[in-house]
């Protein structure tokens, strides 16, 4: 007889490369942000090996109280937090700070597969589940984190689509959030508003509001086919592109390394994305299905969402790269959430993963 003990090298080595590429384009338009995010890449290594070892069960069970812990932990920021750029977001820990919105993904996605494994779509079960999400999208749009804020409403629409409901009421919902979608507009801030508007013409205010987007734009299409190799891109380093090395990482990365550097990232992204979905086929529980699906949906729209602002195809929203951006909280929140992929991975039999086999 034979004790097999699995792990998933088909996940966790495109994350691993992805760390990597991170490392290296962080040296590269930011060296002085590199210990840091070392530092950050160790911790959330830890909660990576945690998680993907932990009982699920246990996780789901209390999932009541993760939902609530995290509601408060997503106030601290106003108790605790200091005005950064005109938002309230993060926790000072030191010489460290913490993101809650950031952080609380993960947990939330646990929270939402617990409650559609438990229940049947029905409209009751619905107002319910807007009920325990709305005032956490509430108070991260606030802060004020439109990003954060579009991606946890992503957990929630994915959520209530795999929760078994009906095709003519997902349809009909498409088409009441078509209609209403209009009003979302007076719920804007007033920068917000105004970074829509550049989006639609970056032209009519190029060195204000349509700036960001001007210069990203610039700066990957400066990359051409191989771009201008590490350490000598212009845009970056001449400090035209700002925020280089955190929301707009994919362009430093796209005038470096070009339009093959662009494609091998999001190689990277598609291999780790069809790998979490293979893994979802196979899952054996309901539950576990629906965390696997929320933490998909989450990654790949996060991704989504950052490429095309920096290849001008959507709004600017401050929206990371999940696991290339600098920064600690987002890192560590996608490394919990590929922990608890691991963790499913790891007591799925039908996966064909790569194993360490001994008597």
């Amino acid at each position: 007889m034979f004790e097999r003990k699995k792990f998933d090298f088909y996940l966790f080595l495109p994350l691993v490369f992805l760390l990597i590429f991170s490392f290296g384009m962080i040296a590269s338009v930011s060296p002085s942000f590199l210990t840091n995010q070392i530092i950050y890449v160790l911790t959330a290594v830890i909660f990576y090996f945690l998680f993907s070892l932990i009982d699920l069960e246990i996780l789901f069970s209390v999932s009541p109280l993760i939902y609530f812990a995290s509601l408060i932990f997503l106030i601290l920021p106003f108790v605790f937090g200091t005005v950064t750029r005109g938002s309230v977001r993060w926790i000072p820990l030191g010489s460290f700070t913490l993101q809650p919105s950031e952080i609380i993904k993960p947990f939330l996605c646990i929270f939402s597969a617990w409650y559609w494994s438990r229940k049947n779509y029905s409209l009751k079960n619905l107002v319910y589940f807007s009920f325990f999400f709305t005032p956490v999208i509430l108070i991260v749009f606030v802060q004020p984190d439109l990003g954060s804020a579009l991606v946890i409403a992503s957990i929630f629409i994915g959520g209530v689509l795999f929760s078994g409901m009906p095709a003519k009421n997902i349809l009909s919902a498409v088409l009441i959030l078509l209609l209403i979608m209009p009003l979302s507009w007076f719920t804007l801030k007033n920068y917000q508003k105004t970074r829509f508007l550049h989006f639609l013409n970056p032209a009519s205010d190029p060195l204000g509001e349509g700036y960001n987007q001007i210069q990203a734009t610039i700066t990957v299409g400066s990359g051409k086919l191989f771009g201008w190799g590490l350490g000598k891109g212009t845009q970056s380093h001449l400090s035209f592109l700002q925020e280089r090395h955190t929301d707009f990482i994919f362009s430093s990365m796209a005038e470096e390394f070009g339009f093959v550097g662009c494609l091998s990232l999001l190689f990277l992204y598609l291999f780790l994305f069809s790998r979490i979905l293979k893994i979802a086929r196979f899952a054996n529980e309901r539950k576990k299905f629906l965390l696997l699906i929320g933490l998909f949906i989450s990654f790949s729209f996060q991704t989504v969402i950052n490429v095309g602002m920096n290849i001008g195809l959507l709004p600017i929203t401050g929206i990371t790269l999940p696991l290339f951006s600098y920064g600690g909280s987002s890192l560590l929140a996608s490394m919990i959430g590929l922990g608890l992929i691991q963790n499913i991975s790891l007591q799925t039999k039908e996966s064909k993963i790569a194993s360490i086999t001994h008597l």
